[in-house]
């Protein structure tokens, strides 16, 4: 399997079980069946890769007033027109894809952070730390005051 389809299929999969973690914790989002699940995140992740972008440029004073936080109403907006493009995919409202986009946000970092996928990737390191740089270990190393 080529590097490129890989890669692909995995992100559908785990946005896939994003959504559907969101759909059993979130109230207001539902679907009839499971093609029309694999749909509306085949959809989704065609949102995020093209309109996302733009959306996110667009209101780049709002991200960066609300530290990075508007995302989140983005994805929300994303989230709502899935519901409209795909017919067996239901979000009853706003709050419903805020919510339901906050879970998909975080159920699709841990799990891009457990497999190595994706762009988003936490690193929890344990053992010891490492050995200072400075050689003399004195702390008088160079300071930068801002």
């Amino acid at each position: 399997m080529p590097a490129r389809l890989k890669n692909f299929v995995q992100q559908w999969v785990i946005s896939t079980l994003a959504v559907l973690i969101a759909t059993q914790i979130v109230r207001g989002i539902k679907y009839d069946t499971w093609p029309s699940l694999l749909i509306a995140t085949l959809v989704l992740g065609i949102l995020n890769t093209f309109v996302r972008p733009l959306l996110t440029l667009l209101s780049l004073p709002l991200v960066i007033l609300t530290l990075g936080l508007f995302r989140v109403v983005i994805n929300a907006g994303l989230l709502l027109l899935v519901d409209r493009l795909v017919e067996h995919f239901h979000v009853d409202g706003f709050s419903s894809a805020f919510w339901g986009a906050l879970v998909i946000s975080i159920v699709t970092l841990v799990l891009n952070s457990l497999t190595g996928t994706g762009e988003a990737r936490v690193e929890v390191r344990r053992g010891k730390r490492p050995p200072p740089s400075d050689p003399r270990g004195d702390g008088s190393g160079p300071v930068i005051d801002v």
